[in-house]
């Protein structure tokens, strides 16, 4: 297994590569110099015709890197499938497909996307023109082969983008059997900005003595990327995001939950604190996911809300920050999340919201990534280290302390002392006494029928009550006083 993981000089060019004239006329068009590092390894390999594992970090260039080799490998007087892309997700193959036009169009090469959601037969209409270059994910890919309609007979160059990911979604037996489809001497190049052991094991059934190329393996995260968390409750999380986007105020910014379940519930809760944001839902129609990256790519709105296998692999530029409302579950999503930003050179800024029980998690990426991941809090509409706001807490703590007594105690003053108060006090106002001398208040109610009151008030809470109190959990304090308001 040849194993490459050097730079070439930085001087490499695509003419110096051997790209096809047609193809350099259209890199000048769309603005692209010189080739990056990974482009400047892989582009060579891929052009020998050699299997090939490729990795480097996210934003730096990967899909050109295999996408000009394998356009290169089309003869288009044949009317046959040549090149073969898998992805994991609709958006990335939807990406893909993008780039492709931006290199094929005018020409003859013929392209098409297979992906699920879509209406199949179109699919198949589309496919009578016989495409040469085809972009799916593997569950369509398989359904389109086992009627017969897809065959991968002439396929030249297979290509798995994403390919830990197009592994562990539970799709291994339809990617098994897409690409059995495919004739043994096919070319065959796995890529993505993570490939773990199991991963790389399960390509060797696949690949023919395949050349490795990692860019930098040590290097995980883009130089250009700032890693930064803020501690909160959890209660908090809404409300912290919203003020840490009022803050900064990103001009494009990705936000990331665990839980789909959970998404459309907070998409309606940060747009009622006033963001701007709409979500990438998993079970959504083709047609309203297009719409929603369509209005993000455009600047239509601000925030978009996303799950790690929805936002994997994309490529949106102008994004500046990325937000985790919910830290990643392992270093590798943390990988592929921050990614998302600060691509290709470009600065961008990261940063979690966790709890104190979450904090844990952050040290486990710091060790695992070699990164550092730094401590913020907002205080006088700057982000500070936090050592700044505590003082700036005892300073305050100071003046109040300094205040003469018969002074009105301020809002966090008065706080403070209810929060000092032992747990199960109910505060009361001094009553006054009356013209008789004796004190104005209603006399306590025995414990006893307090408790039977308390039962009774308890039988009559509505289900829509209960409800609603169950969609409000997480939302901030003063969330629920707005919402308890307006009833």
């Amino acid at each position: 297994m040849d194993e490459k993981r050097g730079f070439r000089k930085l001087s490499t060019s695509f003419e110096q590569l051997q790209i096809a004239q047609s193809y350099l006329d259209k890199l000048q068009e769309l603005g692209i110099g010189e080739p990056t590092p990974i482009q400047a390894e892989g582009i060579p390999v891929l052009k020998q015709g050699k299997d090939a594992i490729i990795q480097s970090q996210t934003g730096t260039g990967k899909t050109l890197a295999y996408l000009l080799p394998a356009l290169e490998r089309i003869d288009p007087t044949q009317k046959q499938l040549q090149v073969l892309v898998v992805v994991p997700t609709r958006e990335l193959g939807m990406q893909i497909m993008q780039e492709i036009e931006k290199f094929t169009e005018g020409g003859p090469i013929r392209s098409q996307s297979l992906i699920g959601g879509a209406a199949i037969v179109r699919q198949v209409e589309k496919l009578r023109l016989h495409p040469h270059i085809v972009v799916g994910t593997p569950g369509r890919l398989l359904e389109l082969m086992k009627i017969k309609k897809l065959t991968l007979h002439h396929v030249k160059m297979g290509i798995v983008d994403e390919v830990d990911q197009v592994f562990e979604l539970g799709s291994m037996q339809d990617v098994e059997a897409v690409l059995k489809g495919m004739l043994k001497s096919s070319q065959m190049v796995f890529v993505s900005a993570t490939i773990p052991q199991s991963t790389e094991q399960a390509a060797g059934r696949w690949l023919k003595d395949p050349v490795i190329i990692k860019i930098n393996p040590n290097q995980r995260t883009a130089e250009t990327l700032e890693h930064m968390y803020v501690v909160c409750q959890e209660r908090e999380k809404i409300d912290t995001l919203r003020r840490l986007v009022r803050l900064i105020k990103p001009t494009s910014a990705i936000v990331f939950i665990n839980v789909t379940d959970d998404i459309a519930q907070v998409v309606g809760k940060l747009q009622y604190v006033g963001l701007s944001v709409e979500a990438l839902y998993g079970e959504a129609s083709k047609q309203d996911r297009a719409r929603v990256m369509g209005n993000f790519r455009d600047g239509k709105f601000q925030l978009l809300l996303a799950t790690d296998v929805a936002a994997r692999g994309l490529d949106i530029e102008g994004v500046t920050h990325v937000f985790h409302l919910d830290p990643a579950t392992n270093a590798e999503y943390y990988l592929h999340r921050v990614g998302r930003t600060g691509r290709m050179g470009r600065e961008g800024t990261t940063i979690s919201i966790v709890t104190p029980k979450e904090q844990f998690i952050l040290d486990k990426f710091e060790k695992q990534l070699g990164i550092t991941i730094a401590p913020k809090a907002m205080f006088e509409g700057r982000l500070v280290d936090p050592a700044q706001d505590r003082s700036a807490a005892t300073m305050r703590s100071r003046r109040e302390a300094a205040r003469p007594s018969g002074a009105a105690p301020t809002r966090s003053s008065a706080g403070a002392r209810d929060a000092a108060a032992p747990a199960g006090a109910v505060r009361t106002s001094a009553a006054a006494p009356d013209a008789r001398g004796q004190s104005s208040a209603a006399p306590a109610k025995p414990a006893a029928q307090a408790n039977t009151n308390k039962a009774a008030v308890g039988k009559t809470v509505s289900k829509a009550e209960r409800e609603r109190d169950r969609k409000s959990k997480g939302a901030p304090r003063w969330l629920k006083e707005k919402q308890q308001n307006k009833e």
